[in-house]
């Protein structure tokens, strides 16, 4: 059984065929799902899928696109759903600085605040990263000690490589890792094994060879197998290791 932990099911991409997406994603044993929300709607259609799809978890957060729309209305919406267990991680946060579609002062005060959430509930937090690196070293380091936390769509950063294995974090390995040259294939055999998540991030950043499409959770194994070859293993238990790692960042064992 395979896991896609970072996959956007509410986005509107998906609207149209979400039963079929999903039907062939478990056609090749993609079963167990992170729906992450990215605002205030997009969570609280993560929160909906969940309760209405197997397989399917949410988590409810504000991607640092979206910081400047942070109120304490989003905040007690997000509380709410972390603490009623609808939704099982905090997230999608953190910092873009490539973008800037937010103020960076008011992107780092928003992660600080859902870290704190993460924190508050006991539940893992999903954190996203570009451009921004020594900001998100110095924020981690403060506020994510003991957090269960995943580097989402990591890009195979030394700095962020380096923290990740002093502080425990996970490292969500995705389409990037099946790209020709890219960094992250030079490193990901370095990272600790029991960190290693796979996501599609879909509908964006499909993998190799269905690169330029659609992505969706279905492409997963293509990252699998892509992951057993540079750690010199079968694709069946790269499945294995990351649905385990997968239970453990959720907090099931």
């Amino acid at each position: 059984m395979l896991a896609d932990t970072h996959v956007h099911l509410n986005s509107p991409e998906f609207a149209g065929d979400l039963e079929d997406v999903l039907a062939r994603a478990r056609a090749v044993h993609v079963e167990r799902f992170l729906c992450a929300g990215y605002d205030l709607e997009s969570s609280r259609r993560a929160v909906d899928l969940a309760a209405r799809h197997s397989g399917v978890v949410a988590s409810a957060g504000v991607h640092p696109h979206d910081a400047r729309t942070w109120n304490d209305g989003v905040e007690a919406a997000i509380d709410g759903w972390l603490a009623s267990g609808k939704a099982v991680a905090a997230g999608e946060m953190g910092l873009d600085y490539y973008y800037d579609h937010s103020p960076r002062d008011q992107q780092r005060a928003v992660l600080r605040s859902q870290l704190r959430l993460a924190r508050r509930h006991g539940v893992p937090a999903v954190v996203h990263n570009r451009d921004s690196d020594d900001d998100m070293v110095v924020i981690l380091e403060e506020e994510a000690g003991g957090l269960r936390l995943v580097l989402h769509a990591f890009t195979g950063a030394p700095v962020l490589a380096a923290l990740g294995r002093r502080m425990g974090f996970y490292f969500g390995i995705g389409g990037f890792l099946t790209f020709k040259g890219h960094a992250l294939a030079a490193c990901v055999a370095e990272l600790p094994r029991e960190s290693l998540l796979l996501e599609t991030d879909s509908p964006y950043l499909a993998p190799h060879p269905k690169r330029g499409r659609r992505n969706e959770p279905a492409y997963v194994p293509h990252i699998a197998t892509r992951l057993a070859e540079l750690l010199g293993t079968t694709a069946d238990e790269v499945a294995n290791l990351t649905t385990a790692n997968f239970e453990r960042f959720l907090g099931h064992r």
